[in-house]
């Protein structure tokens, strides 16, 4: 094991949700504000997974006011408190970037049961 690798495995997080494309999650994020600290919650459909290690990465995709708001987590990412699972959805596909020309009920994904 190279340098590189001890620093890399040193870094990533032991218990790593298991959560897939097309599911809702609801993301707590350490928000740091000044001196204060406080944890905001972002729930979305998951539209993507990239990258592999310590570099993997998420894309949460949500509606707010009526406005498309996607945000890019690190998996490993310290800010990352938490990732909880709502719910699981069916998809047969690894990216879910279709649902940016969507709008209401067409935004929609099937929930797996």
């Amino acid at each position: 094991m190279t340098a590189i690798e001890k620093f890399n495995s040193k870094q990533m997080k032991e218990n790593v949700p298991a959560f897939e494309v097309g599911d809702t999650v609801a993301v707590s994020v350490n928000i740091k504000e000044g001196s204060k600290e406080r944890i905001q919650m972002f729930e979305g459909t998951v539209i993507s997974r990239n990258g592999g290690g310590l570099t993997e990465t998420f894309t949460v995709r949500r509606l707010s006011h009526g406005v498309g708001v996607e945000r890019v987590f690190p998996v490993h990412s310290p800010n990352v408190v938490d990732v909880k699972v709502v719910r699981r959805g069916k998809v047969r596909r690894a990216k879910l970037y279709y649902l940016r020309d969507r709008v209401g009920k067409a935004a929609r994904v099937k929930e797996r049961i």
